[in-house]
């Protein structure tokens, strides 16, 4: 009984220390967010702003391009979350549930591209959307999950293999077709799933800073992060602005996942993605 409890109070220790470094860093970005620049940049720091500066948050829109930045984040994160999860699911679909030659073989093919870092493809991208004449728009940061990405069809391939064949027999009595069986009856039974996925999807889009570096180069046309990123140099001496900026950028992210937080746990477990 001793011992039960002795670990118990070591986990507890352990999760609370955990739980702090992970607050701190925000914390202090949050206190410096509200600072003055002399403040910012005092040594020792000040841990606490006196007086608290709430006015650097609405000076942010005033000062640069954000209103946009954040709208054109939204733009592209909507169609990305849209395609990854239509695309990725019919093929996955189509991997779990339909026959055709050479079908295990596609799949690990499929599965290798996740071996690929961005890297290495974003040249090539770079000169097929320059031939499309699709530079410096919001079309390459969306339109490559409408063409399925590698590990949403292995996510909803898990999915979709874990239903049993039931359904699909007595879908196929009442007269369904594959593409209705996987509409009707396959994609409304992986709600989680597809809320993991769509997740996944959203915090890589919304948080991506290579693409739109290297495909746009209009400063009306820049996401969130590029936007924040280019405060750098705009607010030289004003870096708390580039903080609250910085911050502001993370709400879309919470507000995401604390309304799909169950579905997220539940589709990450039972994928066996601890």
């Amino acid at each position: 009984m001793q011992h039960s409890r002795q670990r118990k109070w070591t986990a507890y220790v352990i999760i609370a220390i955990s739980s702090l470094i992970m607050v701190v860093p925000f914390l202090t970005a949050l206190s410096n967010s509200l600072k003055t620049y002399a403040q910012y940049t005092k040594v020792p720091p000040v841990w606490i702003p006196d007086p608290v500066q709430w006015s650097n948050y609405p000076e942010v829109f005033q000062l640069s391009n954000f209103g946009q930045y954040t709208l054109n984040s939204v733009i592209v994160s909507v169609l990305a979350i849209t395609g990854s999860v239509l695309s990725s699911s019919m093929i996955a679909y189509a991997f779990a549930r339909l026959d055709f030659p050479l079908k295990n073989t596609l799949f690990m093919l499929v599965l290798g591209t996740m071996m690929i870092p961005p890297v290495v493809t974003i040249i090539p991208q770079f000169i097929i959307f320059k031939e499309l004449g699709m530079l410096d728009t919001l079309t390459p940061l969306w339109i490559l999950e409408w063409l399925g990405q590698p590990f949403g069809i292995f996510l909803m391939r898990q999915a979709f293999m874990n239903i049993p064949v039931d359904y699909e027999e007595a879908a196929k009595l009442d007269g369904c077709n594959p593409f209705q069986t996987y509409w009707k009856i396959f994609l409304p039974m992986c709600k989680p799933y597809l809320a993991t996925l769509a997740i996944f999807t959203f915090l890589s889009k919304w948080n991506e800073i290579l693409a739109p570096a290297i495909f746009i180069s209009t400063e009306e046309k820049y996401t969130l992060p590029l936007g924040v990123l280019a405060l750098g140099g705009q607010f030289y001496g004003n870096e708390q602005y580039m903080v609250a900026a910085a911050l502001m950028s993370l709400l879309p992210i919470l507000i995401v996942f604390l309304f799909a937080e169950k579905y997220f746990v539940h589709g990450a477990g039972s994928s066996g993605l601890k």
